[in-house]
């Protein structure tokens, strides 16, 4: 499956999650690729949109290759076997960088708008795919500690053992695109080019005078 792009993805995700419409839902989109795909979605379903920023910790020769991530409020998730493998100095100092940099990040994003409670809530965690999960687990840690009725995980793709991982965490998970054939996830999208911090801003402004 190849989508458009984002926009199309987040149609297609939200045509998944229909049964929610007229719920009581919060969308909570991982910045920066998942707020496109996540206005979309509370677009269609008539829901708030709110974020949940969550950094990669990249390992030290590898910065791409994440090894960890790091929600706002701290919550961190580790591939454990490469965390104990580097510089335990090193890694702490860069937690709490990419922690204050998801602060830093919510602040720019949301212009001092309150966050939106969970609390009781069917909170749809959306992003535009995923490889490892690892920053979707910390986001589903952070978004449980608000006790949310539900947690809902939307992706357009993902491998299967990742989706398999998710399922232990979250309560559903709607995964359109399950593949062990996996690389990059722009390989899945015609056209993937990179969401700037300006579009973010302004999803988030058009979402709270929607």
């Amino acid at each position: 499956m190849i989508f458009k792009d984002r926009i199309d993805a987040g149609n297609k995700l939200a045509e998944a999650l229909m049964t929610y419409q007229g719920d009581d839902v919060v969308v909570y989109a991982l910045p920066r690729g998942g707020v496109v795909l996540g206005a979309e979605i509370a677009r269609v379903l008539k829901s708030p949109l709110d974020l949940v920023v969550v950094r990669k910790v990249g390992h030290p020769q590898s910065p791409e290759y994440g090894i960890a991530a790091v929600a706002e409020d701290g919550h961190t998730i580790e591939n454990r076997e490469e965390v104990d493998s580097i510089d335990k100095e090193w890694f702490e100092e860069e937690v709490q960088l990419q922690q204050q940099e998801a602060r830093r990040r919510r602040e720019l994003y949301m212009q001092s708008r309150a966050p939106i409670p969970a609390t009781g809530k069917i909170a749809i965690l959306v992003d535009d795919g995923l490889a490892t999960g690892l920053t979707m687990f910390a986001a589903i840690q952070e978004v449980r500690h608000f006790q949310p009725r539900k947690i809902v995980v939307a992706v357009p793709v993902a491998p299967p053992q990742t989706v398999e991982r998710l399922r232990e965490v979250a309560d559903e998970v709607v995964a359109l695109f399950v593949t062990r054939h996996f690389g990059a996830i722009g390989a899945f999208y015609s056209r993937f080019d990179q969401v700037t911090d300006e579009e973010v801003i302004e999803l988030m402004r058009l979402s709270q005078a929607a």
